[in-house]
């Protein structure tokens, strides 16, 4: 099952097509993002229909005015005929040494409890001894590796919708899931035109019954304070919810995607549980 989603070749939408999407997106009208970024509506209209083409300044302007993700921002300027500024960078790279120390930091501190790190497509990065020790309680990681990895990393979202993944031991798993590919879709529609979002959605919706799920689960109401995992294999119960922490204020496209998730039990139960295992 293992694949590669490297994106096809594809005809980049004019800068005008990408800001119009933006815009629009982001709930502005043409009048609305004027006014927040100090330019004459004209000049906006011109712009979304090819009558103007802006300066590398103004690209970077209306981006930043429209909370537009860096890697978009890149792909606006190459559309608008300028080079791309903002740096992607592996987490391994000497430079990253410093911001390493800090999250490793953050997954040391999180244990005895399950801590991760993924990209924006949901592939493992970095893990607690907590979440390696929960993922081989239910699959081992070997297993993992063979059966739901892009470009040799685990991709989560695959491991957790695929029938011979996780979702099998997922007691709550119509209301988790109905979560997930919310989330999913949510975050493959504000990344913009990307190949890879929106092939990982397309998987997971193929997977059987999720598409029901993604139907149901918009008019389904949410009673509990928190959304719970709720985890069962033979003597293993365990139910957990998770936070989600981001970098602050990035300059590089791989620090802006980083997700790290922490998980922690969600009743007495699985807390003296777990200590105990």
């Amino acid at each position: 099952m293992q694949h590669s989603n490297t994106d096809s070749t594809t005809i980049t939408p004019s800068f005008g097509k990408l800001l119009k999407q933006w815009r629009s997106q982001q709930g502005y009208s043409q009048l609305d993002l004027a006014v927040n970024s100090e330019v004459s509506q004209r000049h906006i209209s011109f712009l979304e229909s090819g009558r103007a083409k802006p300066s590398r300044e103004m690209v970077l302007q209306l981006a930043t005015v429209l909370e537009i993700p860096l890697r978009q921002q890149n792909l606006m300027l190459t559309a608008a005929g300028f080079a791309p500024i903002h740096a992607e960078t592996d987490l391994s790279a000497p430079e990253m040494t410093s911001i390493r120390k800090a999250i490793d930091f953050m997954l040391r501190q999180q244990e005895p409890y399950p801590a991760i790190v993924v990209d924006r497509y949901w592939n493992l990065l970095l893990t607690n001894n907590g979440a390696t020790r929960l993922l081989n309680a239910f699959i081992d990681l070997k297993s993992l590796q063979a059966n739901f990895c892009i470009d040799g990393r685990i991709n989560l979202m695959r491991a957790m919708f695929h029938p011979q993944g996780f979702r099998p031991f997922i007691v709550n798993w119509e209301e988790f899931a109905g979560h997930l590919i919310q989330r999913v879709h949510r975050e493959a529609v504000a990344f913009g035109e990307n190949e890879q979002s929106k092939l990982l959605l397309k998987e997971l919706m193929s997977y059987p019954g999720v598409s029901e799920i993604w139907q149901a689960s918009s008019r389904t109401a949410q009673q509990a304070l928190l959304l719970s995992i709720h985890l069962k294999r033979n003597l293993q119960d365990l139910q957990f919810f998770s936070t989600i922490a981001t970098l602050g204020t990035p300059y590089d496209i791989t620090l802006q995607e980083l997700r790290i998730e922490c998980l922690f039990p969600a009743n007495e139960a699985t807390e003296e549980n777990w200590k105990q295992a």
